[in-house]
């Protein structure tokens, strides 16, 4: 019977301390840093699919989005973080906000469904925003562009998703050398950073967005292969990105993985640890 006691008062501490762990895990990534494995194309070359980074949370303040969505679905759990944290929701408000700097590399959620993205914010509230022939324009005045080369990747398929690279070069076989234009785009605030271009889209030429105050523009740095601002807000466009849907910015890469998951360690890309995002 001692036994049977001394048993049963090891399982509940063992629930505690697993309990108590978890509390303090969800208060960890809530209130400093989200962790983000990059799960696609549309922000390279700066972050490649298998990047992984964390989110820094402190940086915009906090809103309802900055609880994180509990999705279980072996286990039929989808909890969204408005039913979390929805008491920090509305008037597009943030606690101790700051706001972000044209360039950023934000995490947001989407307004629609839900989803967090990443992607570059080129438009501040009160900005008109438009694409001409394949260059941005802010406030009526393009951006500045210089030719960076060529940027280079295996065709094969990346990440979970097990995702192709789309080709400049044009359709070529698995294991071939696929090629992108690279440029770097210099904002009016002097940030510098590399795009790329892939073919003429219908997103090379746009009307003018003009953005709503409270409200952020934002856009893929490969650019024709990101779904973002320029598409307008349904379960699949991004359109105009409320400021209480920031999550925080992305500063820099903690590794990278090549492969199907993280956790093959032989995949992972030795030149990016610790890279800093620009």
């Amino acid at each position: 019977m001692a036994g049977e006691g001394k048993t049963s008062s090891t399982i509940w501490e063992t629930i505690k301390t697993v309990f108590w762990a978890l509390v303090i895990a969800g208060i960890f990534r809530t209130i400093f840093f989200q962790p983000f494995w990059i799960p696609s194309g549309s922000m390279k070359d700066t972050l490649l699919i298998g990047d992984f980074l964390f989110v820094n949370k402190m940086a915009y303040g906090y809103s309802y989005a900055s609880c994180p969505n509990v999705r279980l679905p072996s286990f039929g759990i989808d909890i969204d973080a408005q039913k979390i944290c929805g008491f920090l929701d509305g008037d597009n408000t943030r606690l101790l906000g700051g706001e972000p700097e044209r360039g950023d590399i934000i995490v947001f959620r989407h307004p629609v469904n839900g989803t967090d993205y990443i992607k570059r914010v080129v438009g501040m509230p009160g900005d008109t925003v438009q694409m001409r022939d394949g260059v941005l324009h802010i406030n009526g005045t393009a951006v500045e562009l210089e030719p960076a080369g060529t940027f280079t990747e295996v065709m094969e398929r990346q990440g979970p998703l097990g995702r192709t690279p789309q080709c400049e070069n044009g359709a070529v076989g698995m294991g071939a050398i696929c090629e992108k234009s690279r440029f770097i785009e210099t904002l009016p605030n002097g940030l510098s950073h590399n795009i790329l271009n892939i073919t003429r889209q219908r997103y090379d030429n746009t009307g003018i967005y003009t953005v709503p105050e409270g409200h952020y523009f934002f856009m893929g740095d490969n650019r024709d292969n990101s779904t973002d601002s320029r598409a307008p807000l349904t379960a699949q466009g991004v359109g105009y990105v409320p400021y209480e849907n920031l999550i925080g910015r992305a500063d820099r890469v903690i590794f990278s993985s090549a492969g199907r998951s993280m956790l093959f360690f032989w995949t992972w890309r030795g030149d990016r640890f610790f890279e800093k995002l620009d």
